[in-house]
């Protein structure tokens, strides 16, 4: 069943107390002071979120591996597999990107202060969400009206998907339109016999329509504003029933030689400062009090059950648009 969340505003008054203390010659390892993060997450949230970190905390080397999931997800094979994994904390754009690892028992479990502000839809008991990435329409100026998900089958002209099996958000679209009243995996099929075609990314889909080979199609929020903003001749639409979202959950890893950093970054994240500057770089923040005013409602879904039903709803898309 879809759960609802709706845009907040507002400004924190403090800091989360004691979200970024660090015991200083706590022991442990001789890496003690440096933190080494792996993340998928855009490159100007990550450095955001960072260097508000390291200004509190200059005694602190904060590494990052930042990638794309394929290249993030093969280098912490590869260091499985020689018994080295050098990350202490995993900040991943989507929750299927991270779920297995929570599944192999590789997340520490606990309970970060601040977490509590995260809505429980966005959090386990080894990850939690510290922004939401929200799925709306685009389309070229002159469409037909488009208001809702369900009018991309009125789109005269070619409607663009991003591929679930490249990008986590393209798959929480799947997910979402599979349990939804009035969709489920037939609006796939239903899109496809109107002319809808499958291209890789959601980048790829605001490129198509600005270009004109797409009169519609389904992508992230900000990547539509930034193409906006940079003169792209595009209109989107916030969905009357809900944007569908996507949160990037951040956990640290269990065994980490420098885990107080670990839980003292992952605080930090959750905390007023840092979600405020996470929304100056365009994407929702979670905390209750950090401004935020763009859109409307949201909808999410059941990301464990989406996990464990993965393979099959990737078949069912398979089958409708190939690949």
């Amino acid at each position: 069943m879809a759960t609802r969340l709706r845009q907040r505003s507002g400004r924190g008054l403090a800091v989360l107390a004691g979200a970024v203390m660090l015991i200083a010659g706590c022991g442990g390892t001789d890496d003690a002071s440096v933190l080494t993060v792996y993340s998928t997450v855009t490159q100007d949230t990550v450095d955001a979120v960072v260097d508000l970190f390291t200004a509190e905390n200059p005694d602190v080397s904060v590494e990052v591996f930042r990638a794309p999931t394929g290249e993030v997800t093969a280098r912490i094979a590869s260091e499985l597999r020689t018994g080295e994994l050098a990350a202490d904390v995993f900040w991943f754009t989507d929750p299927l990107s991270i779920q297995q690892y929570e599944a192999d028992a590789m997340l520490l479990e606990w309970e970060p202060e601040g977490s509590s502000a995260v809505p429980a839809e966005y959090r386990t008991g080894t990850f939690f969400g510290t922004r939401v990435l929200n799925l709306v329409i685009v389309h070229q100026p002159g469409v037909t009206v488009v208001e809702d998900w369900v009018d991309l089958l009125e789109v005269e002209g070619t409607v663009a998907l991003p591929d679930p099996g490249f990008a986590g958000s393209a798959f929480a679209a799947l997910a979402y339109f599979a349990g939804a009243d009035g969709y489920g995996l037939e609006f796939y099929q239903r899109l496809r016999e109107a002319g809808a075609v499958s291209v890789q990314s959601p980048g790829d889909v605001v490129t198509g329509v600005a270009e004109g080979r797409y009169q519609a199609g389904i992508t992230l929020d900000r990547t539509a504003r930034d193409a906006i903003d940079d003169g792209s001749p595009l209109e989107t639409v916030w969905p009357l029933s809900g944007a569908i979202a996507v949160y990037s959950p951040i956990a640290v890893v269990a065994g980490s030689d420098s885990v107080d950093l670990a839980r003292a970054f992952v605080e930090h994240s959750l905390g007023i400062e840092a979600q405020e500057a996470i929304a100056r770089t365009g994407w929702q923040p979670l905390h209750p009090e950090a401004e935020w005013t763009v859109g409307g409602e949201s909808v999410s879904f059941d990301w464990a059950n989406a996990f464990d039903r993965q393979e099959e709803l990737m078949d069912e898309y398979r089958g409708v648009f190939g690949g």
